[in-house]
């Protein structure tokens, strides 16, 4: 057997000839060496991959391919003609963001392939090995008398080296907004999740589970399976073999046109991405989703400021007011009434925003969420025919659009501006440039906007290559205006913040709202301790935290499920750059606990892991850009435990004053989760606090330097 040996740069290219089969494969390991993606050609010309941590496999070998209509599927039968190699090391700087300077360090290879038989298409594929994961993209390149491609189906698969336990959350088509669950691999049941009664839309169509899902193996090993760059292109599910293990993606499709995706060439896919950590906390710390992304293609957001808001929002889910000032709606029992009332419960109305404003102003919060200001949301649920509904610029008879943006920015406060399409966004793209401009009229800079209920038209989903376009369409357009998007109902989040800073947050998750009104129960404890390991790995959330009446009088039948110590927690745990104290205005007068939200911060120059394990526990500190101040915040799940702070991390040679927020030794989050304990001390690097988290609880500490 003759065996030639090709280095090029840092990828090793091999080639081994027999008379009966050829086998092709070319590797490239990450700077420091830990991790190492591996591909081949089998004999039949099969592509396969290979990922190593260590010395350890933990993506064994997986295949490749792609189904097509109207042309033959790649599956096998390929050649290498070539591969290049490259190494990056760069610092890029994020606007805003959970700290200011991202290195970008990774080696690359490029594998350029042909079939060896008509019509000898030609694409590539790009690995690329970073510290702290892998990931790779395909690329199709120009085909002779062929300007596009339909992909009916994506085959990539992950073949697991082991039953890791898994948080996951089902392969739904149109919502993330589900419960997590943890089991093994093998125990993954996503089709006993079909038909939740407490969401708008969903659609499960196979066992298969949404990402990022997190993993870890028996021995400790952290996996996050996840996308980056997700542009013009179907969102991207995992189908799970619960018997040999297996992962392979599942594209979301259109059951309207009949594809999963069709694009112009050439044409790239987003980066299927493996984040891999042997600690917990370093999975949060990674920036390898934005790296995979393309540069800042909006040049300077100053114009976006990132900050602390309040809102009429909370209000509505407690029943206390409605947003359609026909107030035909009850949160309480989700129904339509059916019948009219007096407008006094419409929640946006102007004498109650200039209550939210002043509230603002007084606290130095820099926004006013305003929901419900705008006609139509007396059709925008239990409608099939929501198309129009909406109009985008035309305030309700009680809600005056002029005098309260006046009047906001003589208190120093920004409206936020809501845009709820009712998940008809054909109606939105008609009237989004209008929309953008009565902002920019306004010189408001930001919008929440929101896609409840099924996608009109029939036969699309959330998460499909149409509306995935959309929700693009949505940024690019409102950039033009220097409006920032906090998207609910979104798209996943696949790092474009780094190109499209003005994607500020998004939802993507169980939110707070479940709490007020969902007849399970609401969201458990466990919930955010898997959300900062999950979710939140893709990007910011917006979760409206700070409820201080956990209680929620109005709805006997449920609760907030934390202590009033983790709602302050959050605050540093859940990143976003824009956080609501989303309670009532009355609800923090004559609390103490307040102060912290008054005083943390939003935009971080670094951020800190110091513990945590999936779904039971995490603490992270987090200083503030420009001023130096450091906020620490640890949330636990339904167990109680202690957790020691080690203050390392400060800066040498100063003394920083401390005031910490925690559990009352009785709190809990079912019988006393408002008693809280609130202490002032001084601490320097070095320091170390043991602090004990009640069931449910948290805790969240200041520290300025004197």
């Amino acid at each position: 057997m003759n065996k030639k040996l090709l280095l090029i740069g840092l990828a090793t290219l091999c080639l081994t000839f027999s008379c009966e089969k050829k086998v092709s494969t070319a590797s490239v390991s990450s700077p420091s060496g830990n991790n190492e993606i591996t591909f081949q050609l089998t004999g039949d010309g099969t592509p396969y991959y290979l990922v190593k941590h260590g010395n350890n496999v933990v993506i064994d070998s997986s295949s490749m391919g792609f189904d097509f209509k109207d042309q033959d599927p790649i599956k096998k039968g390929l050649k290498i003609t070539g591969t290049a190699s490259n190494t990056v090391d760069e610092t890029w700087e994020m606007p805003w963001g959970e700290q200011r300077n991202v290195r970008n360090h990774y080696n690359e290879l490029i594998v350029n392939l042909q079939e060896t038989a008509a019509p000898n298409r030609k694409f590539n594929i790009h690995f690329k090995a970073y510290d702290d994961g892998v990931a790779f993209r395909y690329e199709f390149l120009e085909q002779e008398g062929r300007d596009s491609i339909t992909i009916m189906d994506e085959h990539t698969e992950f073949q697991l080296t082991g039953d890791h336990t898994t948080w996951w959350i089902p392969g739904d088509w149109d919502i993330y907004e589900h419960l997590y669950n943890t089991t093994k691999v093998s125990e993954i049941d996503a089709l006993s999740k079909t038909g939740h009664s407490n969401l708008a839309a969903t659609y499960i169509p196979e066992n298969a589970v949404n990402t990022p899902v997190t993993m870890r193996s028996d021995d400790g090993l952290h996996l996050v399976f996840h996308e980056a760059d997700l542009t013009n292109y179907a969102g991207m599910t995992l189908k799970v073999d619960n018997e040999s293990l297996l992962l392979t993606s599942e594209l979301v499709g259109s059951d309207r046109l009949g594809h999963k995706v069709s694009t112009a060439l050439p044409a790239k896919t987003p980066w299927r991405t493996v984040q891999i950590a042997d600690r917990a906390g370093d999975l949060i710390e990674s920036r390898l989703i934005e790296n995979l992304n393309e540069p800042n293609k909006l040049g300077d957001v100053s114009w976006f400021t990132p900050m602390k808001y309040v809102g009429i929002w909370w209000e509505m889910h407690l029943g206390v007011s409605t947003w359609d000032m026909e107030a035909t709606q009850d949160m309480n029992t989700f129904a339509t009434l059916g019948k009219e009332q007096t407008s006094v419960v419409h929640g946006a109305t102007t004498e109650n925003t200039k209550k939210y404003i002043d509230f603002a102003a007084a606290n130095g919060f820099g926004g006013v969420l305003v929901e419900g200001w705008n006609t139509g949301w007396d059709r925008w649920i239990g409608f099939e025919d929501r198309e129009g509904v909406f109009d985008f610029v035309t305030p309700y008879a009680d809600y005056d659009l002029d005098e309260l943006s006046d009047y906001a920015k003589s208190k120093g406060v920004e409206i936020i501006m809501h845009h709820e399409t009712s998940a008809a966004p054909r109606t939105y793209e008609q009237q989004m440039k209008a929309a953008y401009e009565l902002m920019q009229k306004h010189g408001m800079h930001s919008v929440k906007t929101g896609y409840v209920g099924k996608i009109i038209p029939k036969g699309e989903y959330h998460h499909g290559q149409w509306m995935v376009n959309h929700y693009r369409k949505v940024l690019e357009t409102a950039a033009e205006y220097e409006v920032a998007i906090n998207a609910h109902e979104p798209i996943k989040a696949t790092g474009l913040r780094r190109t499209y800073p003005n994607a500020i947050a998004r939802e993507g998750l169980r939110g707070q709202e479940f709490n007020a009104w969902a007849t399970d129960g609401g969201n458990p404890p466990e919930h955010l301790p898997i959300v900062a390991f999950t979710r939140m790995l893709s990007g910011p959330i917006d979760f409206t935290p700070g409820v201080f009446e956990i209680s929620l009088t109005t709805k006997p039948d449920n609760q907030i499920n934390t202590t009033l110590a983790q709602q302050l927690a959050l605050y540093v745990v859940i990143y976003g750059p824009i956080q609501m104290a989303c309670d009532l205005p009355e609800n923090y007068e004559g609390q103490p606990a307040f102060q912290f939200i008054r005083d943390v911060g939003v935009d971080w120059e670094q951020s800190k892991v110091l513990n945590g394990e999936v779904g039971d526990f995490v603490t992270i500190a987090r200083e503030e850009r420009e001023t130096g101040n450091w906020f620490v915040g640890g949330i636990t799940d339904e167990n109680s435990r202690e957790i020691t702070v080690d203050f390392s991390f400060l800066e040498d040679g100063k003394t920083y004053e401390a005031i910490i927020y925690k559990d009352a030794d009785d709190s809990h989050y079912r019988n006393n989760p408002t008693a809280i304990v609130i202490e002032q001390l001084e601490i320097k690097k070095g320091d170390t606090q043991a602090i004990t988290l009640q069931e449910g609880g948290g805790f969240a500490i200041s520290l300025k330097a004197k």
